[in-house]
Order: structure tokens, then sequence, then C-alpha cells
């Protein structure tokens, strides 16, 4: 008989007027210390059956009536921002379950009004990206941030808005962890929405460049090898053609990429070479980048003949190899137009 008097499972607008209350109590630390500890331990209960409701588990199937209505009653209660905001404070499980929660707002397809929600409180996407100044929460918001940039509205706040270049620093903290998903965070931002991503990278060229430009020369050797590769994608995607012509258009660019294809790690000089390649390849190269191409054109040469020689058995590599060597090879010093003989500088 003692499931008679089992405890009655909350509504979702008990579940969420009660957890929204409790974080009210905690920011204006009402009560004693006992108090605001049961606070914690009911909003961790809370969410757990949050995520149960959204979810449900091999034993119970999520009821689409409860979910309808726990969703429209997140919202309505302006419970998103209050969990961001005091996540710092959750267990880790709740942390975890408020994760989940938000997450599954952001997904609901057709009916998925929190996007809405979202666009219209900017400052939700900022605390998400400025999350990663907090190793407690980063890899959570780190989650959440993801699944907003999925939808293309959100994707463009970020990338232009004054955070957004705040990514350059976080790709490079002393966390591992952290500085691994703040990359591939941006790598989401700079590859889901090829279209508004190629708006972007023309209208901020010279500032998203200058910025990036440190990512691929800087000390930390993940950095590097994680920025050279996304760069390589970035370039070489079609939606991209202009940026990628006037970045190899540019000698500074050609200069690091030589200097890289030279690096100690051959994984560097790997992905380097990918991006170098287009280089050579433009058949439409200006002059600055053709004289520094003449200039070192028997250095290279060599230096490419013996050139990561264990991956000879790789034949889409040793066709790229071969066919870039073939390139250097017939190479020439532009003509001076008022002299008719060959120049190089």
């Amino acid at each position: 008989m003692s499931f008679i008097f089992k405890a009655r499972n909350k509504s979702p607008t008990e579940l969420t007027k009660s957890t929204k209350q409790s974080i009210a109590a905690l920011e204006e630390k009402i009560g004693s210390e006992e108090e605001l500890g049961k606070h914690k331990e009911r909003i961790s209960a809370n969410l757990k059956a949050m995520k149960m409701m959204l979810y449900g588990d091999q034993e119970m199937e999520p009821k689409a009536e409860n979910i309808d209505r726990l969703c429209i009653d997140v919202l309505d209660e302006d419970l998103i921002p209050m969990l961001l905001k005091h996540m710092k404070d959750f267990d880790f499980e709740a942390k975890k379950d408020a994760q989940s929660v938000i997450n599954f707002l952001l997904r609901r397809g057709e009916q998925n009004t929190a996007v809405t929600y979202v666009s219209e409180r900017p400052e939700i996407l900022k605390i998400l990206v400025e999350g990663y100044n907090d190793p407690d929460i980063a890899l959570n918001f780190g989650l959440i941030l993801r699944e907003c940039v999925r939808h293309e509205s959100l994707c463009g706040m970020v990338l232009n808005s004054d955070f957004f270049y705040n990514f350059f620093e976080y790709v490079q903290n002393s966390s591992f962890d952290v500085a691994s998903d703040a990359f591939q965070s941006l790598k989401n931002i700079l590859t889901k929405h090829k279209n508004l991503v190629a708006e972007f990278l023309q209208t901020n060229y010279d500032q998203f460049f200058l910025k990036y430009g440190e990512l691929i020369q800087s000390k930390n050797y993940v950095t590097m090898r994680q920025s050279l590769k996304l760069l390589g994608e970035i370039l070489l995607d079609r939606k991209n053609f202009n940026v990628m012509i006037k970045y190899i258009n540019e000698a500074e660019n050609l200069k690091v990429l030589m200097v890289l294809l030279r690096h100690k790690s051959k994984n560097i000089q790997f992905e380097a070479f990918h991006i170098f390649k287009v280089f050579v390849a433009n058949p439409e190269k200006p002059k600055p980048v053709l004289d520094i191409l003449v200039r070192n054109k028997a250095k290279l040469i060599e230096f490419l003949q013996n050139f990561q020689k264990d991956k000879d058995g790789d034949e889409q590599f040793t066709d790229e190899k071969n066919i870039l060597l073939a390139t250097l090879a017939r190479l020439e010093a532009p003509e001076d137009a008022t002299t008719g003989t060959t120049t190089t500088t």
C-alpha cells in the first residue's frame, strides 16, 4: 500500500514555477544556508523531472501534451536566462539536465518558438559565448551555443556581434577541454551556413583574417593545426571563392604558409601544403606572389621532391605534389613591359 503515499508528480507548470522561485531565492539569498541548500536540491530535482518529461526513458514515453505545456511555460516564465545566469551554482547533474532542457526547446523544428525567443534576446547568445570564461560551465554552454547556431538566424547574430571575436582568445585557452570546445563552436559557426559565412567573410575580410592569422601562427600546437585545417576548408569551399582569391593574392599570406611548410611537425606541414598549393595553382598570380615563388623556385622544388616521402603510397597526395612540382617548374619571372626582359626582385 506504499504507493498510496507516493508524492504526486509535478505538472509542467508546477515544475517551471517551482524552479523559478528557487532560483530567485538563490539570487536574492533568501533564507538560511540550510534553506538555500534545499532550494538547490529542489532545482536539481525539478530539472531532472523536466528532462524526463521531455525525453522519457526506457520505461516511460514522453507525453506530447506535457512537452508542449512545458516548452510554453519555460519560455513564458523567462526561465532560460535564469538557468544560464545561475548554472554555475548547480551541481554537475543539474547542469547537464538544464543544458538538455534548453537544447530540447531549441531543436523543436516547426514548433520552434525558442529560436524566436532567443533572437529577440541577443544577450542570451552573448552569455553563452562568454561562458567560455568560466571552465565550470564552458562545456555546457558550448553545447547549447552549438544548438543555437544550427539555426541560421542565430548563427548570423553571433557572427555579426562584437563578442564573436572573443573566440580567437577562447580557442587558445590554457585548458585543453575549453579550448577544444571553443574551437568546435567556432568551426560550426564558420561552416554550417555557407551563404551566410561567405557574405560575412567578404564584408569583414580584413578584421577576420587579421585575427585568424594569429591562430595559424599560434605557439599552441593544437590551435595551429586545427586552425590551418579549418582555413583550408574555408578557402576551398566554392561559396568562398572570392574570399579565397583575395587571400591567395596577398604575398604576406604566402610567406606565412611557406614558413609553416617547414614546421617541425609533419601534421602542420601537411595542413600548410593544402593551402600553399592553391597559391601555386592560381593561374592569375599577382606580381608580388609570383616574384616570391620564382625567387624561391629552385629551393621549393628541391624541398617538395622530398616532402613527406612516407605518404608516397597516398595516390591523391602524390598526384597533387607532382602537379605542384610541374607547375613550379614552369613558372617564370614576369616580363618588364618597358625593356622586354624578365625581372626578379
